[in-house]
């Protein structure tokens, strides 16, 4: 079936709209991108993990995966201990940060996580999160739906940019908070908002169901 360029257009725009609506919230990968982009660590690993993984789930809710992922709840159970662990663990290695002083400076020099370990953590936070199946993979892919197979995956394209723009603008935006981040008074409140967060979903997600 053939899209018309205006139809192809007015799908993508939804997608942008809605890839943002969606995941333009404070997180847990989003409150992981604000720290390192304001450190200036790993930054382009990072956004590239947390922004390919982005697009592979869209690709997979457009596909029509979501479907099978309400289908198996089991996994969604799994995912969402596994996924609270995590997140309860990062809080207090966060919490940790905030009351001690170890990496509290933005400085090149200072020490630093192996690149290894942050992309690890990246993609922890990613995949181990049963929201991002749940609003990526089904209420995308559900949203998806209601268009016809053409227009589907301009919408799919336009989330997936929305997702490339965000993770972009936040990783390498942060950088201009630097001067602030200079005191390390600033990375305590920033570790101690982060715990915080990560604490309460982690929570959220043990008392969900």
């Amino acid at each position: 079936m053939d899209v018309s360029i205006y139809s192809a257009a007015v799908a993508a725009a939804s997608g942008l709209g809605f890839g943002l609506s969606l995941i333009v919230a404070i997180g847990a990968q989003n409150a992981f991108v604000l720290r390192q982009g304001i450190s200036g660590r790993h930054v382009l690993a990072v956004v590239a993990v947390c922004a390919v993984s982005d697009i592979v789930l869209i690709a997979a809710g457009i596909a029509g995966f979501g479907v099978v992922v309400e289908s198996a709840p089991d996994v969604i159970v799994v995912a969402r201990y596994a996924g609270a662990a995590f997140l309860i663990g990062y809080a207090v290695l966060a919490a940790r940060r905030a009351i001690g002083s170890a990496a509290l400076s933005a400085e090149p020099g200072r020490a630093t996580a192996a690149l290894g370990a942050t992309v690890a953590t990246a993609l922890a936070l990613t995949w181990l999160n049963p929201h991002v199946y749940l609003d990526t993979v089904v209420l995308l892919g559900s949203f998806a739906g209601s268009y016809a197979s053409p227009e589907r995956w301009f919408l799919g394209a336009g989330a997936m940019l929305a997702s490339v723009l965000w993770f972009t603008a936040l990783g390498f935006g942060a950088r201009l908070l630097g001067p602030l981040f200079a005191r390390p008074l600033a990375w305590r409140v920033l570790d101690t908002v982060i715990a915080a967060v990560l604490l309460g979903l982690g929570l959220g997600l043990l008392c969900t169901g």
